[in-house]
């Protein structure tokens, strides 16, 4: 079984391989690899900074982290990297890490403690988009030099409280825990930036490749590093190139212009189907859509009425239909895969269940904006919700606009409905139990806009409180079935409507082995890629 097989069958969705065809000749060079891949997200390149998709997938092939996950194993959750081992103390609040031997970043310096402890407090101290990932474990600017430190050769990662040790690990598999090289990094500091304008588009890092060049809107160029310590990559450069377009993706693979087209639609897909010589790998991703309803309407706080939306939505007749084969219904906050995610799907279409709830919290002849961003997909969705909605006798009014505005609206608590996708920050449960069932301030003057709970106007009822409870329980079964408490609690009571779970489509030349997007929990990897 090839390794890109065996990682199929063992995914949650047990993905499929459809084969279809390239013309005959038309190929890459057979130690390249040439991906299309929607990349104009990408504003830097410094792991302390990146915080795009694709971004991601750039950051996690250039550095090593201290845990990571095996690509073409993820089910065995995040695994030693440039640290060998760890070990806990006994109150639960200081990790310490072993570092590995004989790593060496591309620049030749010795991969070492103090680089790690250097690269985690300058994360901190930087305080870009993602250093909430490590400031929640109590790390500050002022006292992250005592928290991260370097005691006998070793990091002592020191939290302000006793965290489920998985929690902590899993964050430290995000982006900004890549280690960079301290001394090349700080030989290009600037302004006491710590090296940031020029990591932004330069690597530093150990992995298994080097940063060759980044062209906003355009490519981005990696070489591979012959001594990276898992062993050199097939594939000796790999190049992402910037296609927006499905149907140009299509025909770049169809001619052998490239061996990956990352952004295909369905109909692309459906229409390469019969060709011989592609094949199309399938991966779920830990992206949700869902709709919310603001509880600063009155006739939404109503639960009767947030329980009523929930059945207003044609769930299996959009995703077999304009959504097929790149969602599935998920009505839970937790992404299948993720400790404690749950298969339970309760909601159908039920438009008669749906008007009683209504009658019988007196609510009628109810009017709603929803604001949606200008994808396809979303707006196909809103139209359809705004046909069942009118079924119910609710009239459903769709703004449309760029991510900037409606995001906008929606962090301002200016919408009656929002419509959107909600993609995990890091591989934890508690990633998304933070921001859809925690709340620790409802009123206006918090502003925890970052939190959905908060951006819809509820209090979360008494959810904030497990999901506090749940981030400190070290017991993996315990934590695992607290997070399906509360989110059997979250479906019945909340203003929420989780509907799918997103589903990669990947079309590649049939001789590529080893590619994977990295499921719900990771990014794409180019390290295992043969051909």
């Amino acid at each position: 079984m090839t390794a890109f097989s065996k990682f199929l069958s063992g995914s949650a969705l047990g993905l499929a391989l459809a084969v279809t065809s390239l013309p005959a000749g038309a190929a890459t060079p057979d130690n390249m690899l040439v991906i299309a891949n929607r990349i104009d997200d990408i504003t830097s390149l410094d792991p302390a900074q990146n915080f795009e998709f694709s971004g991601g997938d750039v950051v996690g092939n250039l550095y090593g982290k201290l845990v990571n996950f095996d690509p073409l194993d993820l089910e065995a959750g995040y695994q030693p990297d440039l640290a060998e081992s760890w070990e806990v103390s006994e109150d639960g609040r200081t990790i310490t890490f072993t570092m590995r031997q004989g790593v060496t970043f591309q620049s030749g310096n010795p991969v070492t403690a103090e680089d790690a402890a250097f690269s985690l407090r300058r994360a901190v101290k930087l305080n870009l988009n993602p250093s909430f990932i490590l400031t929640q474990f109590g790390l500050t600017v002022e006292n992250v030099d005592d928290m991260v430190r370097v005691e006998d050769g070793k990091l002592k990662l020191t939290t302000d409280k006793a965290y489920a040790t998985s929690f902590v690990l899993n964050c430290l598999t995000a982006n900004i825990g890549a280690i960079v090289d301290m001394k090349t990094v700080m030989e290009h500091e600037a302004d006491g930036d710590m090296g940031n304008k020029w990591l932004s588009t330069n690597s530093a890092g150990s992995g298994p490749y080097r940063l060759v060049a980044w062209k906003p809107n355009e490519s981005v160029t990696f070489e591979a590093n012959p001594d990276f310590y898992q062993g050199a990559p097939a594939m000796e450069r790999v190049i992402v190139r910037h296609i927006a377009e499905s149907a140009t993706q299509r025909l770049l693979l169809e001619r052998g212009d490239i061996d990956i087209a990352r952004n295909l639609n369905p109909e692309d897909i459906a229409g390469i189907a019969d060709m011989e010589g592609v094949k199309i790998g399938e991966e779920l991703k830990g992206y949700l859509m869902y709709f919310s309803l603001n509880q600063a309407v009155p006739e939404l706080a109503i639960p009767e009425v947030r329980q009523a939306f929930k059945y207003m939505v044609d769930y299996e007749g959009m995703a077999n239909s304009f959504l097929k084969g790149q969602y599935t219904v998920q009505q839970n906050f937790l992404p299948r895969s993720y400790l404690g995610s749950v298969d339970e799907n309760p909601f159908s279409l039920d438009i008669e269940k749906a008007k009683a709830l209504l009658a019988e919290a007196g609510v009628d002849g109810l009017e709603l904006e929803i604001g949606v961003r200008e994808v396809q997909d979303r707006m196909e969705i809103a139209q359809s919700l705004q046909n069942t909605f009118a079924q119910a006798g609710v009239k459903l009014n769709i703004t449309v606009g760029t991510g900037a505005q409606i995001l906008g609206r929606y962090r301002a608590r200016d919408l009656d409905v929002y419509l959107g996708i909600w993609g995990p920050d890091y591989p934890d449960p508690q990633t998304n139990a933070s921001t859809f069932a925690w709340n620790p301030d409802n009123s206006d003057e918090a502003q925890l806009t970052g939190v959905l709970a908060w951006r819809n106007s509820w209090d979360a009822g008494g959810l904030t409180e497990k999901v506090e409870a749940a981030v400190v329980e070290n017991n993996r079964e315990a934590r695992a079935q607290m997070y399906r408490d509360i989110q059997a609690e979250f479906r019945e009571t909340s203003p929420f409507a989780v509907m799918f779970q997103n589903i990669e489509q990947s079309a590649m030349a049939a001789d590529i082995e080893g590619f994977t997007t990295g499921a719900a929990i990771t990014n794409a990897a180019y390290w295992n890629v043969t051909k």
